[in-house]
């Protein structure tokens, strides 16, 4: 079967051409956004990817076709589909039918944390030796792509709230009916489709209704949102995680953030030393959450903590793109203010001796219409000194919140005024962390070139 998938490069409907692929069939996509990692992912999986949404991609006629929610009423692919009774579905329901039926699958939802906490789960079942499928959104470095069929009952996938398709306004994740389910925190986020934090609770507690009642659902602990739609109702037996309060089922204790060591308790009983790769308070949460969904599978706190010793994190959260003359270059996906405050936090944790310079484009349709402006200063508090991108078509002054910074900020207009600020400013031990949810102009690959061709001209 000839299945074309529409928005082939986004982070689900990749992973989805990987899955579909996987399961023998010709696979194709229209894009207009493709970069790494996906489009790299794409190209070594033998995926023909087209430039555009032009119906001339549909000539031969696939045999399915799967819509991608980038696209929109008014794009000349998705009018042709309408109005010549051509039959398509959404990339959630085909994976449903084709995949996620009869079988065990493990969700990981919330606004933050999800990509890594899915990681660290399939990670953790692959160790064990359980074979899980997967679908991620984003490339965990322990294994080749972002998904992969599997080879046991077990699914675990990344269980997004962002809508379904143009023609299905539902929450992605109402699709995958889970056995297991972590939800890791709850903010608002996404404006352009949720009108407010009690419209994403709503998409939650709909999620909720379909959690068995023989399943399992794993909450954070101190989070009032998630309790809110608990409140709602729930019809399934419930843990909780913290890496602050000791009442939750599970608890991290002890925590050497320098280390990225903890000692993990469940039910007020110690389980383990845990002890990861990665750096911050925030992963250390992700993977309790992840050991919790990995014993529901069957996988033993003993094994979990294991495998977690030898997760190597995921490209573009917190990716080490090099060290070039004692100069580290980071690249991370945070865009929401939440999310930047616990990675520029989990820096400073981790390397009090260097400074943190973060770089910063708010890309997030969230962040460019403005709904979380009045953080944005203070996520960046533990920052030394911030450089920002300001895009030509954003609705609120980016200076406004530069000048409300305890660090020194400077907003630039372009890319490469940025990499001429930073190559002029960075001094060796000096930490670059670039921040942004989408390609940044290819910054963070740019900058590493300048600074190894720098390095090599000093070396010589």
């Amino acid at each position: 079967m000839h299945i074309h998938i529409l928005g082939i490069c986004g982070t689900f409907m990749g992973s989805l051409a990987i899955i579909a692929k996987q399961l023998g069939h010709e696979v194709s996509g229209s894009d207009v956004d493709v970069y790494p990692p996906m489009s790299t992912q794409l190209e070594m999986a033998g995926i023909e990817v087209n430039a555009g949404y032009s119906a001339d991609h549909l000539y031969p006629m696939p045999d399915q076709i799967i819509v991608g929610n980038v696209m929109a009423r008014g794009n000349e692919i998705a009018e042709y589909l309408l109005n010549n009774y051509i039959p398509y579905t959404s990339g959630p329901a085909w994976l449903h039918d084709h995949v996620l039926q009869q079988r065990w699958v493990l969700a990981v939802a919330g606004t933050h944390g999800k990509t890594t906490t899915t990681s660290m789960l399939a990670w953790i079942l692959e160790h064990a030796g359980l074979q899980p499928g997967f679908l991620i959104g984003g490339v965990p470095e322990n294994f080749d792509f972002s998904a992969r069929l599997g080879e046991s009952k077990y699914f675990v996938i990344e269980a997004d709230e962002y809508d379904t398709a143009f023609f299905d306004k539902r929450s992605k994740f109402i699709h995958y009916r889970p056995h297991t389910l972590v939800i890791n925190n709850l903010e608002f986020d996404h404006a352009d489709i949720f009108d407010d934090i009690d419209d994403v609770k709503r998409q939650f507690h709909h999620l909720l209704r379909i959690l068995p009642s023989e399943g399992k659902l794993i909450i954070n602990h101190g989070d009032r949102n998630i309790r809110d739609v608990i409140e709602m109702g729930c019809w399934t037996p419930m843990e909780s995680f913290s890496v602050v309060d000791s009442a939750a089922t599970w608890f991290a204790g002890d925590i050497d953030l320098r280390g990225s060591q903890f000692t993990l308790h469940q039910h007020g009983k110690t389980r383990g030393v845990g002890a990861l790769e990665l750096f911050g308070r925030h992963n250390i949460a992700n993977s309790i959450a992840a050991i919790a969904a990995a014993q529901h599978a069957g996988v033993s706190v003993e094994a979990a903590l294991q495998a977690l010793t030898s997760f190597s994190g995921v490209k573009r959260r917190l990716e080490h793109k090099g060290t070039f003359n004692k100069i580290s270059v980071y690249d991370d996906f945070a865009h929401h203010p939440t999310a930047i405050a616990a990675t520029v936090s989990a820096f400073r944790d981790q390397r009090p001796e260097g400074r943190i310079i973060a770089v910063f484009e708010p890309r997030s349709n969230t962040m460019r219409l403005g709904v979380h402006v009045d953080q944005l200063a203070n996520a960046f508090k533990d920052a030394d000194k911030v450089f920002m991108l300001e895009p030509n078509d954003l609705q609120w002054s980016l200076q406004e919140v530069a000048n409300q910074m305890q660090a020194e900020c400077k907003v630039l207009p372009t890319v490469e005024e940025i990499i001429t600020e930073l190559l002029n400013e960075v001094r060796k031990d000096d930490n670059i962390l670039i921040l942004s949810n989408g390609s940044f102009g290819g910054l963070s690959a740019k900058l590493a070139l300048q600074l190894s061709n720098r390095e090599s001209s000093v070396l010589h």
